[in-house]
């Protein structure tokens, strides 16, 4: 191959031309960027979702009462003393001792107050087996698992004096201690394996450590930078510890990616025969493009979380668009000055055997080859093959049942303070998550208002809302009013949900809401979830169509092409919905779960469908996107379509594998997490880019061009106004076109 001069242009290929000239003035401003970024962000500390605006609603507005009241609601605990053997009762002698003796040691820590006595509040059961201690934490709510422990250390105490009882302790600070005991870890050991999994299978993608260390290193510095960003950026949209994970998880796969886009490119061209420079201008405007465009498209798609209204989302969605639009800006940057600094020093550090594998001069995948032999002989069957299959596996999807997991189905039964949870429901329903009634009036001692709680009192146990005890307690001089009502349903959050319609629909218009002036929210456990779900299926359409539309018009623009941009759309389409049947039919129905460690729990996480459609339309862009910028770039140079198709999959599929072993990999270990929800997440993400870098990218794209020829360029005339975001470098000689069915392909 010659070396001669060669054109090109857009944003991509300047920026890369600019970097490799000014290499050193490129690498200082990307370090000084990041430091800055985390100098700037650790100054201004990062401010976090406050739980009042978690959501919008009821549970919004009960939290600004309580907030605007100056309340500091504190944390409570509770106590389950139980006969073990279903004998015993409350009234024994010996249940009255471990009752007095656990009142007398939880006071003695000097950590709690209020402590009550069930005989003085009457909470106990019904069959009189079960009594309630119960008490506040003292000190802010928001600390108090860090001065929990001489409480549990008091609960256990009395627990060995009283063998023939149950005496277990369950409640906020109590349960977040003993989850962080227990997973603390989890999180950050899946965080940090994701680097070494990725340095791993980078070293067998290129065989030298050099070039392995490039794409962590681009992953990593625009985590540290984003990182700073969020810190900035949280004092107009709060962010949280879910937002960082997400961030990084986005962040590692698009680093890793883009770089391994970036630099395969300037290997193959090296290996062709180019020489340094040219090589690296053609990477900058071929790759480059290719990551610009696939980076705005993975934006635009993490944009529509922004459109919720769920504080969390909109914090994900934000984190996650910052650092991939870092990564992006990296990619195109820094990295072909780095490369233009090492030259062939980017080959050091090679691996004995590993580092003797040569890509062909043409850089083409033979298991691909033979693959894509069949696929273009037969595209017909192969598309029919291709979508039967998908869409079999999408099936199960259908009967998807999305819900909140409670707290054995997030946990299974691992965890002692589960069991507490179900014993303490089975004994006292709805009272581990008691709905919370808010009521605000001008003067909360008034008459009518005293004689509409009463009625609400009594309203919401004779409605079949709740079986009691139902708590008021009165702030006279807010003139606020916090009502605790049992849930009849407990753990089981359908029926607890129809429980809180009642009051809300029923017992609160017919009590509360009949005096003038007074307001009355309901929140708590099952509210919030339940205000959670409405307003999360509330968003779903504007963010489906948000995502599809610009997706759609980003893919029009950068091909100007018609038919690519509706077969992206499609295409991306049916590896969603593969993903979706994945997951009822391992994690609903449990056929398969004990492959990966889990359990059917007969439901998907309400939050996990459409975190999952956002993440996967942006992510599956990667791999298109790259793909198909060949299959045009051949076709500019003049081979057949067909020609084109093939020589476009197997020259991206070396580095397409690469990048999806990646991310399986990355995601994989946020499958091996304790939580169900994560395990649902992490085999959720795993398992769709799978089937997006084989059956989508390397049967069905490639089957459906072939179905369509000429016809993939296709652009009506009155689309011909819209601006040409297309790149027209031409890097090598352009061989005599060969005709193709179709009309021709406009240039």
């Amino acid at each position: 191959m010659g070396n001669a001069d060669v054109r090109v242009r857009g944003l991509a290929a300047r920026a890369g031309g600019w970097s490799a000239r000014h290499r050193w003035a490129a690498v200082g401003i990307w370090v000084l960027f990041v430091v800055l970024a985390m100098g700037l962000g650790s100054a201004a500390g990062r401010v976090d979702v406050d739980e009042s605006d978690q959501l919008k609603g009821e549970t919004h507005t009960a939290a600004s009462i309580i907030h605007d009241a100056g309340i500091k609601e504190p944390a409570r605990e509770t106590v389950l003393i139980q006969s073990r053997d279903g004998a015993g009762r409350a009234t024994d002698a010996g249940f009255r001792s471990a009752v007095a003796d656990l009142v007398k040691a939880v006071g003695a820590t000097g950590e709690v107050t209020d402590v009550t006595s069930p005989y003085d509040t009457r909470t106990i059961s019904k069959d009189g087996r079960s009594a309630l201690v119960r008490f506040d934490m003292r000190g802010d709510a928001k600390t108090a698992t860090d001065r929990i422990e001489p409480v549990l250390n008091a609960v256990a105490g009395v627990q060995k004096d009283h063998g023939t009882l149950r005496i277990e302790e369950i409640g906020g600070a109590s349960m977040q201690k003993q989850y962080k005991d227990a997973f603390g870890n989890d999180f950050q050991q899946a965080e940090y394996s994701a680097v070494p999994v990725a340095l791993g299978i980078l070293l067998i993608a290129f065989g030298a450590l050099v070039a392995a260390l490039l794409p962590v290193g681009l992953a990593i510095t625009a985590i540290m930078a984003t990182m700073g960003l969020m810190g900035v950026v949280s004092h107009v949209q709060p962010m949280s510890d879910t937002a960082n994970s997400v961030m990084l998880l986005v962040g590692m796969a698009v680093g890793v990616d883009y770089c391994l886009f970036y630099l395969r490119r300037e290997r193959e061209e090296r290996i062709a025969g180019r020489d340094a420079g040219t090589a690296l201008r053609i990477a900058a405007a071929t790759s480059g493009r290719a990551i610009i465009v696939s980076g705005v498209t993975v934006c635009v798609a993490m944009a529509g979380m922004l459109f919720t209204g769920l504080a969390t989302f909109e914090a994900m969605g934000l984190a996650s668009l910052m650092v991939v639009a870092v990564a992006m800006v990296g990619s195109v940057t820094v990295l072909p000055a780095l490369l233009s600094l090492l030259g062939e020093r980017v080959e050091k550090g090679r691996i004995p055997f590993l580092g003797r594998r040569r890509a062909r001069g043409n850089g083409e995948s033979r298991f691909w080859t033979a693959v894509l032999r069949g696929v273009l002989a037969r595209p017909a069957l192969s598309v029919a093959v291709a979508v039967a299959g998908l869409l079999a596996v999408a099936a199960p999807a259908l009967g998807m049942k999305t819900s909140q997991l409670t707290l054995d189905q997030e946990f299974g039964h691992s965890l002692p303070m589960v069991q507490t949870y179900n014993r303490l429901n089975d004994a006292f329903p709805g009272g581990s998550e008691p709905a919370e009634v808010v009521v605000r009036a001008k003067d909360i001692n008034a008459p009518d208002v005293r004689d509409a709680l009463a009625g609400f009192k009594e309203e919401a146990v004779a409605s079949g809302a709740s079986r009691g005890p139902v708590d008021i307690e009165l702030h006279d001089a807010q003139n606020v009013a916090l009502v605790s009502v049992p849930l009849v349903g407990g753990s089981d959050m359908d029926q607890a949900g129809r429980s809180l319609l009642k009051l809300r629909d029923r017992v609160r218009p017919d009590t509360l809401g009949r005096v003038d002036g007074v307001q009355a929210p309901i929140t708590g456990n099952v509210a919030g979830n339940h205000d959670f779900n409405d307003q999360l299926m509330g968003s779903v359409v504007p963010v489906f169509a948000f995502v599809v539309v610009f997706a759609f018009l980003l893919m029009l623009l950068s091909f100007r092409s018609l038919t690519v941009a509706i077969t992206s759309i499609l295409l991306n389409l049916l590896s969603v919905g593969a993903a979706y049947g994945i997951l009822v039919a391992v994690f609903q129905h449990g056929w398969g779960a004990s492959l990966v460690g889990a359990e059917g729990v007969g439901a998907i996480v309400t939050w996990l469908p459409l975190f999952l459609f956002v993440i996967l339309f942006g992510l599956s862009m990667d791999y298109h996107v790259f793909v198909v910028s060949r299959i045009r770039e051949a076709r500019l140079r003049g081979r057949s379509t067909r020609d084109a198709i093939q020589h476009g999959v197997v020259t991206t599929a070396g580095v397409v594998t690469s990048a999806a072993v990646i991310m399986v990999a990355v995601f994989a270990i946020f499958g091996t997490l304790s939580m169900q929800s994560m395990k649902q997440m992490g085999v959720g993400l795993a398992a769709a880019v799978l089937i997006d870098a084989t059956i989508i990218r390397g049967v069905l794209l490639p089957a459906v061009m072939a179905l369509l020829g000429e016809r993939n360029w296709y652009l009506p005339k009155w689309l011909h106004r819209l601006p040409d975001l297309t790149h027209d470098e031409a890097p090598e000689p352009a061989a005599p076109a060969v005709p193709d069915e179709g009309e021709r392909l406009p240039v």
